[in-house]
């Protein structure tokens, strides 16, 4: 299992950086363990993007396997995370 590097980008930080500590660490340790487990799924109508659920979050993310990379994208929650 090779190790990929995790950028996570400011919206979605700034979506982490708003829970309680107790979430930050839930949503935190689900990304730490992408690309390879979690609920995921292929986010449909945009190419090259993921999916991933942690309970009623979503966290939005591509996977560069070249460069062995997985950029978050975007979270929040379920109904409003697909809006943007």
């Amino acid at each position: 299992m090779t190790a990929y590097k995790i950028v996570i980008k400011k919206a979605a930080q700034k979506f982490i950086d708003k829970q309680t500590p107790k979430q930050q660490m839930r949503i935190l340790s689900a990304i730490k363990n992408l690309p390879y487990s979690g609920d995921i799924d292929v986010y449909q109508g945009h190419s090259g993007y993921f999916r991933l659920r942690v309970g009623d979050y979503r966290i939005l993310y591509t996977v560069e396997n070249d460069v062995l990379t997985v950029t978050v994208t975007n979270a929040g929650n379920r109904g409003q995370i697909y809006k943007c």
